[in-house]
């Protein structure tokens, strides 16, 4: 990809993208209003917390990228911005939607996408999804999304967009389930236990060596 896009780049575009579609009263986006949009703690994840500068200087890049842009409207005292990204890659509004939620929520699953793209777009069933993925995957002037290997246990792959540098596998692993205080203490046990186990048995070879050792040694003198 032509685009390698910074997580705050990702989010500022994936906001604005967002913004544009459920509050169009309220867009184009003042930066007070995208620095909120960036920050909420409802559909995101990660949830963030970026200053304005952190807000211009990723705004900056987006618009040498052809990715946003700044509005001076009449009346209005301070500048807008506006998202490019759908009219750049000519995107269809079903592909917007899919986009921008892996873009605010990182990888998902097409029932996820499916779920979370309500005020985006309406896709009546998760099989549209699918196709909508599979066109994004499989896009001739280059893929904006990748299907990632299904995890051990998961019944369905996730999905994640390919606007920023590719990620470690290892960072997209889930955490594992929490564990009881009192679990803990057995496992630390049980494994004390092994390792002393481990130690007699190689102080009793040690011994029977010994012994031989010994053994041989009286002999000589026998």
């Amino acid at each position: 990809m032509a685009y390698e896009l910074t997580d705050v780049q990702v989010r500022v575009l994936g906001a604005l993208v967002e913004k544009r579609v459920t509050t169009p009263d309220y867009y184009p986006l003042t930066l007070n209003a995208l620095v909120s949009a960036c920050n909420q703690k409802s559909n995101r994840d990660p949830v963030v917390s970026y200053d304005d500068k952190t807000i211009v200087r990723s705004l900056d890049t987006l618009r040498d990228r052809k990715l946003a842009i700044m509005w001076h409207t009449a009346g209005s005292r301070v500048p807008k911005y506006a998202e490019e990204m759908s009219g750049t890659f000519e995107l269809e509004d079903d592909q917007v939607a899919v986009l921008c939620m892996l873009m605010v929520r990182g990888p998902q699953t097409a029932g996820e996408l499916r779920t979370r793209t309500g005020r985006l777009h309406d896709f009546a069933t998760t099989i549209e999804v699918e196709k909508t993925l599979t066109a994004l995957v499989n896009r001739e002037k280059g893929a904006l999304v990748v299907k990632l290997p299904r995890r051990p246990g998961a019944r369905e792959g996730r999905y994640m967009h390919l606007l920023a540098a590719e990620p470690d596998p290892a960072t997209l692993e889930e955490p594992p389930p929490p564990v009881e205080a009192a679990r803990v203490q057995l496992q630390a046990e049980d494994q004390r236990i092994v390792t002393l186990e481990a130690e007699v048995c190689s102080l009793r070879e040690e011994l029977n060596a010994l012994r031989e050792t010994f053994a041989e040694f009286r002999q000589q003198f026998e």
